[in-house]
């Protein structure tokens, strides 16, 4: 009788789920460090008043040392580029076609040449300085988006991986981070001396101040009404994240050498922000579900930018120096007077 052939396990069946539990043992020991820290600077921010990010980032900048263990070094990663991405891609949910037609054409307009001018500013004065024309275009576009939400997103668009890169990004959240909190206190008594009302005030504060938190602080502490108006306008901002990104892998995906990846022509998570966006627009999305996604959102952020400080050496951001601190004080003060001036100027 011939012997029948044996028959070996089908490594094809077998592959994927120890793929993925393999996977998930790499990711581990790195992500569940950002976590931890993100948790940590939440519970601190609640009960100080602190901003998260900041404290996310200066904890992780403290845990450095964790950045050079291989154990951790693959779930570090993850966080600081995938988890990013994820954060800024549900911000899309947060904005709508409606917002602009609320506002009205005059101001949607004053928005986004404030914007544009900014960023141009920040380009210009980086090249005086003597820094690179991208670190202009990364402080230039946090300052005049979203403070640190727009550092994570131009910066996962440069083209660049490098330590200098990392340590530019981290130096930009911080700097962002501190000086929106300052205009969080200074603005409202700039808007109360220069006579504007609550409608201008709120204009003032949303277009000028960096981050989303402070935003609303200084807002609501002056009125409801310039709250609400603030953080109307601080949205619209943020939806000028998309078309900058876009811009931003443009202009520096033919910079990026022949030997080095090139970022896609347009984003994963730049399309994935327009999508969610668009859907915002054309339907009707449950309360829950937007606040469930801005939740998502901000958690995703935070995780990633406590992944960017652990992988960042705090000596090494101090080495960008005095120049670079200039430059985003310049950007910050250049927006706040573009903007006030609009306001007195054009009675908006």
């Amino acid at each position: 009788m011939p012997e029948l052939p044996t028959v070996s396990p089908d490594p094809e069946r077998e592959r994927p789920s120890a793929t993925i539990r393999e996977h998930w043992q790499r990711l581990f020991p790195g992500l569940s460090v950002t976590v931890l820290i993100a948790l940590a600077s939440a519970f601190l921010s609640e009960h100080y008043g602190a901003p998260a990010m900041l404290l996310a980032i200066l904890i992780g900048l403290a845990l450095h040392f964790l950045a050079e263990d291989p154990k951790t070094a693959a779930g570090l990663d993850f966080a600081s580029r995938v988890v990013l991405r994820l954060g800024i891609a549900l911000l899309g949910l947060r904005v709508s076609v409606a917002m602009f037609t609320d506002l009205g054409a005059p101001v949607i307009g004053m928005i986004v040449a404030a914007v544009v001018l900014t960023i141009a500013f920040g380009i210009l004065a980086s090249r005086l300085l003597s820094q690179s024309t991208a670190f202009g275009v990364l402080t230039g576009g946090a300052v005049a988006i979203c403070g640190a939400s727009a550092a994570l997103a131009i910066s996962a668009t440069l083209g660049s991986r490098s330590k200098e890169a990392d340590q530019q990004m981290v130096f930009t959240v911080i700097g962002v981070t501190m000086l929106s909190t300052l205009a969080m206190i200074f603005y409202p008594i700039i808007a109360s001396m220069a006579g504007l009302n609550d409608h201008q005030t709120g204009i003032f504060l949303g277009a000028t101040i960096h981050d989303v938190a402070q935003v609303a602080g200084a807002g609501f502490s002056v009125s409801v009404p310039a709250g609400e108006t603030a953080v109307f306008v601080k949205l619209i901002r943020v939806t000028m994240l998309a078309p900058v990104v876009l811009l931003a892998a443009l202009a520096f995906r033919r910079s990026v050498s022949s030997d080095v990846k090139r970022p896609p022509l347009l984003p994963g998570f730049v399309v994935a922000f327009l999508l969610l966006g668009t859907l915002n627009s054309l339907v009707t999305i449950p309360p829950v579900v937007s606040d469930w996604a801005g939740t998502l959102s901000r958690w995703a952020l935070l995780v990633a930018i406590a992944a960017v400080g652990v992988k960042t050496s705090l000596p090494e951001v101090f080495k960008i120096g005095g120049r670079a601190i200039g430059l985003l004080v310049a950007e910050t003060a250049f927006l706040a007077v573009l903007v006030l001036a609009a306001l007195l100027i054009l009675g908006l």
